[in-house]
């Protein structure tokens, strides 16, 4: 097995129009690709793709543990919350300084939880420091 990279996180979606406008409106990924039920946003790197959910399946997403948790890495992850308050999205943990960086959790409107990751780069090889559970891994 020769795996080289992450291609997508997929998400199973109560609302595909909800979701959409959470990701592409509220946090400004933008729309790669779109089919009926099929979206995937982003640029570059991994691809976050949307599609609905099932109706006869359990639909859980607030468990560190058992449930699903897309990470991004941001520039100040505190003027990213203050941001994201005034839009009214939850948050799940607020900002939390560690060893490696500052990191805080917000809510998608299916529950699922989005960790921000703001790395404290090394100024002796000026590489990111990697995560840990709970942060998007470096």
């Amino acid at each position: 097995m020769n795996i080289k990279r992450v291609g997508n996180v997929i998400l199973a979606v109560k609302d595909l129009e909800s979701s959409v406008k959470f990701y592409h409106e509220t946090l400004g990924l933008p729309i790669k690709r779109q089919r009926d039920n099929w979206i995937d946003l982003g640029q570059s790197g991994a691809l976050l793709s949307l599609h609905p959910a099932s109706s006869s399946e359990p639909h859980t997403g607030t468990s560190y543990d058992n449930g699903v948790m897309i990470g991004f890495v941001v520039g100040d992850v505190t003027s990213v919350i203050t941001e994201l308050k005034t839009k009214n999205v939850v948050i799940h943990r607020d900002v939390e300084e560690h060893p490696v960086g500052k990191n805080a959790i917000i809510l998608d409107p299916d529950e699922y939880m989005i960790s921000l990751f703001e790395p404290i780069f090394s100024s002796e090889k000026e590489i990111q420091t990697g995560g840990y559970i709970g942060f998007t891994p470096a």
